[in-house]
């Protein structure tokens, strides 16, 4: 009884064990059939992005295009307000400046272009073709922007105190024209060859040749820097060097006699001395230098601002390298 009761017992395990291999089959089936349908639909989604265009592309393209045009139209604007700005510094330049007699503002480097190191970090980038020339064209009218920035915040006192400046420019004659050897003006020269030096040596002033004793006049108003009466100074002799403010500095050089003294304000017109022969002169005459912002620049063209053209370029031809033996 005992061995017959065993037998269905061990009939019924051997169909659960079956039931559960099936089980375990059907599973690794339906995972294999997903793994193999994930790959087949990876392999096709890859062939067709290659051949196709998918929705994706489509709109990954036309965010492209757009970008691209917006960098166009940046590029534009930014020349359009390059373009403007450029207007209001050519007015600055040829109105506004030459309202108050200031020269052209000039900031070393300022006008030039960066290097090229600073859009390296761009180079590499898919869109360094439409970034690199806007950001060149976004600097360049920063330069524009700071210079324009620059030459108005000088102008703004001369604006203010525009009578005062009116006053302190220096445009006199510092003799008295009739007082001229022969009508003789020696040239403002930056290249002069020295006559007695024998080299090049900028002439940063010209030269009235007169007598001894004539007059010389305060070309503006101003406050005596320097008054030497008496030593070689440099070549300069006796001299009498004025501080007129805004920029400009007047220089009155082998003076025979000195009549101001340092820290003396002189108005335009009021006499400071007279015609010499001393420092490195080979004769009596006056040498007179115009200096804005440190830099000797032509004294001429502050000679009489209601002159013709043709007076001037008669005063032009007059001027010539002088045998005076000037710095």
């Amino acid at each position: 009884m005992t061995q017959k009761a065993a037998a269905p017992a061990e009939e019924e395990r051997t169909p659960r064990r079956t039931r559960g291999v099936s089980l375990r089959l059907r599973f690794y089936r339906v995972i294999r059939k997903i793994l193999l349908g994930f790959i087949a639909v990876s392999v096709i989604n890859v062939v067709f992005s290659n051949f196709f265009y998918t929705p994706k592309m489509y709109r990954i393209n036309r965010d492209n295009r757009e970008l691209a045009i917006k960098y166009r139209i940046l590029r534009d604007r930014i020349r359009t307000a390059r373009q403007r700005t450029e207007e209001i510094r050519h007015r600055d330049n040829h109105v506004y400046r030459t309202l108050f007699s200031a020269d052209t503002l000039s900031i070393p480097g300022i006008r030039g272009e960066y290097p090229a190191e600073k859009y390296a970090s761009m180079a590499d980038d898919p869109y360094a073709r439409l970034m690199i020339p806007a950001w060149k064209e976004l600097d360049a009218w920063a330069r524009l922007l700071y210079l324009t920035s620059v030459s108005f915040d000088e102008l703004q006192p001369m604006a203010r105190d525009k009578e005062k400046m009116a006053q302190a420019i220096p445009a006199l004659w510092p003799i008295d024209r009739k007082a001229l050897h022969g009508n003789h003006i020696g040239a403002f020269n930056p290249r002069r060859y020295h006559p007695t030096l024998h080299r090049i040596q900028a002439h940063n002033g010209v030269d009235f040749g007169s007598n001894r004793g004539t007059p010389i006049y305060a070309t503006g108003d101003g406050v005596v820097e320097k008054a030497q009466r008496s030593g070689f100074n440099g070549g300069f002799g006796h001299q009498v060097l004025l501080d007129h403010g805004f920029g400009y500095k007047t220089r009155y050089a082998h003076m025979e006699r000195v009549d101001v003294a340092v820290g003396d304000t002189v108005r335009r017109g009021d006499p400071i001395g007279t015609v010499g022969n001393t420092g490195r002169s080979s004769g009596p005459h006056l040498h007179y230098e115009v200096i804005y912002k440190g830099r000797p620049v032509n004294p001429i063209n502050y000679f009489d601002r209601n002159i013709t053209e043709a007076e001037y370029e008669r005063l032009m031809a007059q001027m010539r390298d002088t045998k005076y033996e000037t710095l």
